[in-house]
């Protein structure tokens, strides 16, 4: 009786399951700006209404076990509240860019996937003699009210999900800055004018492994390190101070007199500045790849440029923020000038591997 009811209860769900599909494929591209636009505070009370949907099936399993027809009935009413909730969320994407749409999308397959997971771990274990099976329920009940509260954080708007994400090229710049400066020299060889036994030797090259990364830089390489720290603490600022005029121009006006288009470029240009800042913290641990932190900061000062011809387009150039770009420029060019010196000495171990023919 169990194996015969779950295994009609097996082919409902999959009915809902494709019928969910179809809908998701159906709503795949951004509503047309002609529609009439959802507000986000309606996401988040359909959501509230999965969430109780979900806790429907919890009670369902709480005690004895539920009949197929009650069953049926959640699995019904759920797929209904989950399929308003994607087309309430897709109607709040009329007029939005593509971060706001990556971060709508990304949620809302969150509430669709936990819930596909809590509905189909109940149908497999209806009838189940595996206690498991049916304590793991309230676990998953609990991961869709926590999709399902996730939806108060979601930014509702273009220019709170640009913002979020040029926040977080800052955040990663930090960790970045972070790295560079635990960098240190090599420490001094004591052991230059001690004899070392042979016997002793392989012993010392186990512990030469023990020091972290980073531990061993020559001079020269330090060199290099403390002024690609600096630029990086400079690109920081710049970001920092991209963000506050973003910020201020939108506070004058309204989130409508800037194009999403222009918001998008500005962060475009942020997330190629933030790339560029992570292949300098990857360039500088020994052997340094000079060539390689050359190209990003050339990027970098290409990338500040554009950013600072786009901020002047949409009105929001500030003196903070010019100011913020000449010290990054200055930086730049003692970092430039520094691995010039360094491509110079880096000519002699390369002319050495020169074989010359007949």
């Amino acid at each position: 009786m169990g194996k015969a009811a779950r295994e009609q209860l097996s082919r409902i769900l999959s009915e809902h399951l494709n019928t969910i599909h179809e809908t998701f494929q159906m709503l795949d591209q951004t509503p047309a700006s002609s529609l009439e636009k959802v507000s986000w505070k309606e996401v988040i009370q359909m959501g509230e209404q999965v969430s109780k949907q979900a806790t429907t099936v919890g009670l369902l399993y709480a005690g004895e076990t539920p009949g197929v027809k009650a069953l049926e009935e959640n699995m019904a009413a759920y797929f209904n509240t989950l399929q308003g909730f994607l087309l309430l969320s897709h109607g709040s994407l009329v007029g939005a860019g593509p971060t706001l749409s990556s971060c709508v999308h990304k949620i809302r397959k969150q509430v669709v996937d936990r819930s596909f997971v809590l509905l189909q771990e109940a149908v497999s274990s209806y009838g189940s003699s595996n206690n498991a099976k049916k304590q793991s329920i309230p676990q998953h009940v609990g991961a869709v009210w926590e999709a399902c509260s996730a939806l108060k954080k979601t930014p509702a708007t273009n220019v709170t999900a640009i913002g979020r994400a040029m926040t977080q090229v800052a955040v990663s710049m930090k960790d970045v800055l972070r790295e560079m400066n635990e960098l240190k020299p090599a420490a001094p060889d004591p052991t230059d004018d001690v004899s070392t036994k042979p016997g002793d030797k392989s012993n010392d090259d186990d512990d030469s492994f023990d020091g972290d990364l980073g531990n061993d830089l020559s001079p020269e390489e330090m060199k290099i390190v403390q002024l690609t720290t600096s630029t990086v603490s400079e690109t920081l600022v710049v970001v920092k101070e991209l963000i506050r005029s973003i910020t201020a121009l939108l506070q004058q006006e309204s989130s409508d007199a800037i194009s999403v288009e222009s918001l998008e470029k500005l962060l475009k240009l942020c997330q190629g500045i933030g790339v560029q800042v992570d292949e300098l913290g990857a360039c500088l641990y020994p052997p340094q790849e000079i060539s390689a932190i050359k190209v990003a900061v050339e990027r970098i000062s290409s990338f500040t440029n554009e950013t600072e011809t786009e901020l002047k387009n949409v009105k929001g150039f500030t003196d903070d923020f010019s100011k913020a770009c000449s010290g990054l420029r200055s930086s730049l060019s003692q970092l430039e000038s520094e691995l010039g010196c360094a491509g110079v000495s880096d000519i002699v171990p390369e002319m050495e591997n020169l074989v010359v023919s007949n």
